[in-house]
């Protein structure tokens, strides 16, 4: 239970950090939070907890396919925020990014990548 309480601050903590330094900086927020910190402490969890070295493969793999549709979303906010607000703004990246996975896991497939 210790383990799964470490677990949760340290991961919590790494946000946490992230949002503080974008408070103050808007360019070292975004480096900071474009490092994959979390893909890190999880790869660092799951060798920690014993996990195969295929299991700890795979989840790097996979987390490389599933980053690559998410980056329109990033091209997407500061554009539609003026003119959307917050909230809808944060809700039409959403569709925006299934909308771009879908479509990239069709593509990947025609090379064997299976992401669905």
């Amino acid at each position: 239970m210790a383990w799964l309480i470490t677990k949760y601050i340290l991961t919590a903590g790494i946000v946490v950090l992230v949002s503080e330094l974008a408070k103050r900086s808007d360019k070292l927020g975004g480096l900071v939070a474009a490092l994959p910190l979390v893909t890190v402490l999880t790869l660092i969890w799951l060798y920690v907890e014993q996990q195969s070295q295929e299991k700890i493969a795979n989840h790097a793999w996979y987390t490389f396919w599933y980053v690559v549709p998410t980056l329109p979303m990033f091209l997407a906010f500061p554009l539609m925020l003026p003119r959307w607000g917050f909230w809808p703004t944060l809700l039409g990246c959403i569709v925006l990014t299934m909308a771009c996975f879908g479509l990239f896991a069709l593509f990947v497939r025609r090379f064997g990548i299976e992401l669905l």
